[in-house]
């Protein structure tokens, strides 16, 4: 009988937890080969002649770029599995990446929650140093274009903007329960209230009501394109509408294709990718127009993501983050 093979994997990068499916020639039904990631049994949860899919097993630390086995034979195709970068963490949406590849990672805590760091800072090298503990419950960060880090904080409905020390200073109050940010071309910054206002804060500080929106369970997240602003903000129906905000204010349905969408970000090809964290279809999707999401990253539990200055890519869950390659 012919050895079983793999001729391809989807998606082709996942963390632990993550659902992929193997494409190929498996042999017939009850015959199935044990599948190992780096050696690590697999769990498989769907069986067919020509496709397998299977769970990412826990407890591979090293990441990259990995090998797959059916039974005694190593495949020739590969997965590439994040490479974990932070753990002990509290994400609540994106991480930031500086145009030098550093990485920006919360700590956001209960309510309230005084914690001795809030913030942590990865270098590319992958070494981590406490960057700051002034925000309460820090929620969104945002980058200005001379490279100043814009913090929310839900606790306070405030924005901080933090020095190069990581002290920080308010920058805008009274903004509700402030989540999500992402900066225009002329220099303001947009917030999200999750009780449903977008704000719009001029360079002095000063907010002004930009959008209105349904409120969210959670928080708006936020992402700047090309002809304006994505908004994606969970609630408890099984379906949830990512919104695209014109310059001018003009609110429109962009998505309907998700259930409690998380972190949003626009990748260096102008395309939206969405966190999902509904059960069953979780992962980072890539979204273009006219076509159905494309899975490009698998994995439970996901909140965020951010892009670096080469097309690098940091996923994270609540407590983890990841680094990948950059996506094709």
């Amino acid at each position: 009988m012919e050895e079983p093979f793999v001729n391809g994997v989807s998606p082709s990068r996942a963390i632990e937890g993550g659902r992929v499916t193997l494409a190929g020639d498996f042999g017939d039904a009850g015959l199935f080969p044990d599948v190992r990631i780096q050696g690590r049994p697999a769990r498989t949860v769907f069986a067919s002649p020509k496709r397998l899919a299977v769970i990412i097993p826990p407890g591979i630390f090293d990441g990259g770029f990995s090998s797959i086995s059916l039974g005694d034979a190593t495949s020739k195709q590969s997965l590439e599995l994040g490479v974990t970068i932070a753990t002990g963490l509290h994400q609540v949406d994106n991480p930031l990446i500086d145009r030098a590849g550093n990485v920006y990672l919360t700590y956001s805590g209960t309510r309230g929650q005084q914690v001795p760091v809030s913030i942590f800072r990865v270098a590319p090298n992958g070494s981590r140093e406490t960057y700051s503990s002034s925000v309460v419950n820090p929620t969104s960060m945002a980058m200005d274009a001379d490279g100043r880090l814009y913090v929310s904080s839900r606790f306070e409905g405030a924005v901080y903007r933090l020095g190069d020390d990581g002290s920080a200073e308010p920058y805008a109050t009274d903004l509700g329960i402030a989540t999500g940010l992402a900066f225009s071309p002329d220099g303001s910054l947009f917030v999200g209230d999750r009780s449903g206002t977008i704000f719009s804060v001029d360079r002095s500080g000063k907010a002004t009501v930009f959008a209105s929106l349904p409120s969210s369970v959670a928080a708006f997240h936020l992402a700047l394109g090309a002809s304006g602003l994505y908004v994606a903000a969970p609630t408890l129906s099984p379906y949830d509408v990512i919104y695209h905000v014109g310059f001018d204010g003009a609110v429109s349905t962009y998505s309907r294709a998700f259930g409690r969408p998380q972190g949003i970000a626009v990748g260096p090809d102008g395309s939206l990718f969405v966190v999902e964290a509904l059960a069953g279809a979780s992962g980072l999707y890539r979204v273009t127009p006219d076509a159905a999401p494309e899975l490009v990253v698998a994995g439970t539990g996901l909140i965020g993501l951010a892009f670096g200055p080469r097309g690098s890519i940091v996923v994270c869950s609540s407590d983890t983050a990841y680094r990948f390659g950059a996506l094709s």
